[in-house]
């Protein structure tokens, strides 16, 4: 009798579990028919699509300039081996690019989401530098991924008008330093303060500049490492600017 009602209790669990093994199965199915595509999986984790921005800088590469834009299926980013890159980055030090993972529920970033999925075969497509702004001045903030997609919109939106409005541009990496704080995040730290410390210099607002390199400096010291932390060629290269700075207020600061 005891082991009877053991197995009463235990029996809706083992049905259960079936039963999702046949949802699973013949999802699979759906899958290997074309009736859905695999990249929906990836919706319930928070990320539908991902973006790689390079700023526009006279000093970015050919082929890092070419690869700017392009945007990819989280599946096709998933895989061994996956670069944003077509070729190989020209410069020595590479040239300063973001793979940014959004969410997009905002009307212009479904567009792209559709688009996106009608060339799954392919896994990614390519924006034009206006069609990256229309993305990041939509009304995403009214969407229903805005707090998913804020600190990336607003480093995406950053790159994209480094020419146009470095007001803009100031603005969105320094919401980036403050407020990126979640692991996904972490790794568009460095490039915000490479870019912000860069463009203070050219603006003429040194004292800023110096404050946000010791910033940079005190939160990723060179004696730790780590996956989100700059490489050796970044530190010299904030080094550098920060000896310049103090040394001579009116060199003009190698970028």
């Amino acid at each position: 009798m005891f082991e009877s009602f053991e197995f009463s209790a235990v029996m809706p669990y083992v049905v259960a579990i079936l039963g999702l093994v046949v949802v699973w199965q013949y999802y699979q199915m759906q899958i290997m028919a074309g009736r859905i595509l695999a990249v929906d999986i990836f919706d319930r984790s928070g990320i539908r699509m991902y973006v790689y921005v390079v700023p526009e800088d006279e000093e970015t590469c050919e082929a890092c300039s070419v690869a700017s834009g392009q945007v990819f299926l989280p599946s096709h980013v998933a895989k061994e081996g996956f670069s944003p890159l077509h070729g190989t980055c020209q410069r020595p030090v590479p040239c300063l690019g973001v793979l940014v993972g959004l969410y997009g529920g905002w009307l212009e970033a479904r567009g792209i989401v559709e688009r996106l999925r009608a060339s799954a075969k392919k896994g990614w497509i390519r924006l034009s530098a206006e069609e990256l702004r229309v993305l990041v001045n939509g009304q995403w903030e009214m969407s229903i991924s805005a707090e998913t997609d804020r600190v990336g919109v607003h480093i995406l939106e950053a790159m994209c008008y480094e020419k146009i409005n470095q007001v803009v541009s100031v603005t969105g990496y320094r919401y980036v330093i403050n407020e990126a704080k979640e692991v996904r995040h972490l790794l568009l730290l460095v490039p915000a303060y490479l870019r912000l410390a860069l463009l203070l210099v050219r603006s003429g607002e040194k004292e800023e500049a110096l404050e946000l390199i010791e910033r940079f400096e005190t939160r990723f010291p060179t004696r730790k490492r780590g996956p989100h932390f700059p490489t050796r060629e970044q530190q010299n290269i904030m080094k550098t600017r920060k000896m310049f700075l103090l040394e001579n207020r009116q060199e003009k600061v190698p970028a």
